[in-house]
């Protein structure tokens, strides 16, 4: 599966912690890393690509699916995902204001696609997510500092939160994309990781 034949594949997605071809032999292990900011932020990425290569090549009617006894949908799983990072890191971390969206005036609508969503829109908001993020945790200087929303809990610990949530949610991802269509997730990963280094290099090129 290439990016071309994936509509909701965008070069926003494409980390910017992974652009080298050679960075996608392996999926189930993140890159080496130099010390704790890129530890932190690395492992982040992974987690959001293991998220992302769960709704490869899907229609948005199949990202609406509720394909189990649960009611999530992997949609709604990109969707809850990308607003909880926004949530930790530019409502709690960098102390912005983000009305609506917290406090939540809904916190069901978060794991719903709703009829005028579309998967390829909220995978963009995702990406815009963590390009904010990467912002964030970047102007830090000190990961052991409180937050600006909770001076009792630091930076630091605010991305092991997240990370620990995006992989319990990639997790759920993974059993929904099974049921919906049978494809798993070591497949999905490697066509996801193969799509990036496709892209990287068209960029390289440019």
């Amino acid at each position: 599966m290439s990016a071309a034949s994936c509509p909701q594949f965008h070069p926003r997605q494409l980390d910017r912690r992974r652009r080298s071809p050679q960075n996608y032999e392996m999926a189930l292990f993140a890159r080496s890393v130099a010390d704790e900011r890129a530890a932190l932020l690395t492992f982040l990425a992974q987690q959001r690509d293991a998220l992302r290569a769960s709704v490869l090549g899907l229609t948005d009617e199949q990202a609406r699916a509720t394909p189990t006894v649960s009611s999530l949908s992997l949609g709604g799983l990109v969707k809850h995902c990308a607003r909880g990072e926004r949530r930790w890191v530019i409502a709690g971390i960098a102390g912005e204001q983000l009305p609506g969206l917290w406090p939540p005036d809904d916190w069901a609508a978060d794991f719903r696609l709703e009829p005028e969503e579309t998967l390829a829109a909220v995978l963009s908001y995702y990406a815009e997510t963590a390009e904010r993020t990467e912002q964030v945790v970047t102007g830090i200087t000190d990961l052991g500092e409180p937050t600006a929303l909770d001076k009792e809990h630091s930076v630091r610990w605010v991305l092991l939160t997240l990370i620990k949530e995006i992989a319990r949610h990639a997790g759920h991802a993974d059993i929904l994309r099974e049921a919906l269509d049978g494809q798993r997730a070591g497949a999905l990963d490697r066509a996801y990781d193969a799509a990036q280094a496709l892209l990287a290099g068209g960029l390289a090129e440019e």
